[in-house]
């Protein structure tokens, strides 16, 4: 059995320029190839070689903290929060739910590993977060996914090696 529940009120602001700069003036590590960095509650992820997704609380004073800190740098900063859908994917089935939607082998993704992916018909991220995972989608599909998410967790999934 999986649960499903859409996440209200995350900041994710998006981060485009040199990786080392963004996560400096994120003041966290910056994160390796399809990997994470977290550190006092906030979480840095890599999307692309030239842009990171900031996860914290307060986006908008984030945002406006990090332009101030990149200013004269080539680097864009946006805050994305109301444009994307989040959901947490949770319980003993929660990696084979994800696996019915996604290509990605769950097993064999790693606590702090990030994945850019489709979910169905939709772009979609996700990653490790406590003892499930987190979804992140665009906010104009949301309730396709919602639904989508929700099917699947309703079927018995069959069991995912090492997740």
């Amino acid at each position: 059995m999986a649960e499903v529940a859409r996440v209200h009120g995350l900041g994710m602001v998006t981060l485009r320029g040199d990786p080392a700069e963004l996560a400096d003036a994120a003041g966290l590590p910056a994160p390796e190839m399809r990997m994470s960095a977290r550190a006092d509650g906030e979480a840095l992820l890599w999307m692309s070689p030239d842009e990171l997704l900031l996860v914290c609380d307060d986006a908008p004073a984030r945002a406006a903290a990090l332009v101030d800190a990149l200013s004269g740098r080539f680097a864009t900063v946006a805050d994305v929060s109301d444009a994307r859908a989040v959901f947490d994917v949770t319980g003993p089935d929660a990696a084979g739910t994800l696996a019915k939607l996604m290509p990605v082998d769950f097993g064999a993704l790693a606590p702090e590993e990030v994945r850019r992916t489709r979910m169905a018909q939709v772009a979609a991220a996700c990653w490790r977060e406590g003892e499930g995972y987190r979804v992140v989608c665009f906010r104009s599909v949301a309730d396709y996914a919602d639904a989508l998410l929700r099917q699947a967790a309703a079927a018995p999934a069959p069991p995912v090696p090492g997740a």
